[in-house]
């Protein structure tokens, strides 16, 4: 099962896709983009002019300027062997790789051809950038992370090391509205740096994963009349989990942040491929019979809205 994940959010366009031999060539514009995952209908498209205001786009190896409408775009522009001109546009910015016969005007005249679609994919990754730059973690007391869908709130507490887990979860019955209920003290001193905070309420979190995983792939194998081998945490930056046909189940530790009816969709998801290692219509059926609003659910497994912990 995949996810979208930071290194893989990129547009690619190629343009020219085979070398022609007349004066004046037309380009012939190709774009590719990454398998579709499920998501809500997007809203109609809107003129770039509309939605953003003149901006300035530079990549950090941008070595030329383009003016698209009303804004700057400064680009990275790589020379390669290849028979097209392509074009990423990613969290730097606009990347041009284009073949050496091809001259800088026919490279720009391709550029404003696809002006709209090049700013429309800048803005998006500005965008996703801040709302990366936001998710951040600044470890610190006080600080908070999502839990099972709530916020936890971090507490420095030396006496936590007393315990084994180092970390002890409470939960306030009588919190204001508003106010997060659940509040985690570790066993750390104030002076402690933010990577030992990290790492401390990290190793709690995949403990927590592990405890829910376990216990929601009993249920559901027992649902689905299925036989699981063994559970392994993932780190993976593409998928949320991962079956084997000898039963053999991965779940990225990160699905803890979510509220349950997410980590029992893909819980559920991966069981289901026990019966049908594909994903045709019949897995779908599978999947439907212990979860049938799954449509709905998968629907929040979204990688931004996850905590940036580096």
């Amino acid at each position: 099962m995949t996810r979208g994940a930071p290194a893989l959010h990129t547009s690619q366009l190629s343009l020219f896709d085979e070398p022609v031999s007349a004066p004046a060539p037309v380009p012939q514009i190709v774009v590719a983009a990454p398998e579709p995952t499920p998501r809500a209908p997007s809203p109609p498209a809107v003129p770039i002019a509309s939605v953003l205001a003149p901006a300035v786009f530079r990549h950090p190896q941008a070595q030329r300027e383009i003016r698209l409408k009303e804004h700057l775009v400064a680009y990275a522009l790589r020379r390669a062997r290849r028979k097209s001109i392509g074009f990423v546009v990613g969290l730097e910015g606009l990347s041009v790789a284009a073949p050496k016969w091809v001259g800088i005007g026919e490279i720009e005249s391709a550029l404003r051809e696809k002006g709209d679609w090049i700013l429309r994919k800048l803005a998006e990754q500005q965008e996703r950038q801040q709302r990366l730059q936001a998710a951040k973690v600044d470890w610190r007391d006080g600080t908070s992370i999502p839990f099972l869908g709530e916020t936890v709130i971090i507490v420095l507490d030396a006496r936590a090391g007393t315990t084994k887990a180092g970390a002890v979860l409470n939960a306030d019955a009588e919190s204001l509205p508003g106010v997060p209920r659940l509040t985690l003290h570790i066993g750390l001193p104030q002076t402690a740096t933010p990577e030992q905070i990290r790492d401390v309420v990290q190793s709690w979190l995949q403990r927590q994963a592990r405890r829910v995983f376990e216990e929601r792939l009993k249920h559901f194998a027992q649902q689905l009349g299925v036989r699981y081998t063994k559970l392994s945490l993932s780190s993976a930056q593409t998928r949320w989990g991962s079956a084997g046909a000898d039963g053999a189940i991965r779940l990225n530790w990160r699905l803890i942040h979510f509220a349950m009816p997410s980590i029992d969709y893909v819980v559920a998801h991966e069981l289901a491929h026990l019966r049908e290692m594909n994903h045709s219509p019949r897995f779908w059926d599978v999947v439907r019979s212990v979860m049938p609003d799954f449509e709905h659910v998968r629907g929040t497994l979204k990688d931004d809205a996850l905590p940036v912990f580096d």
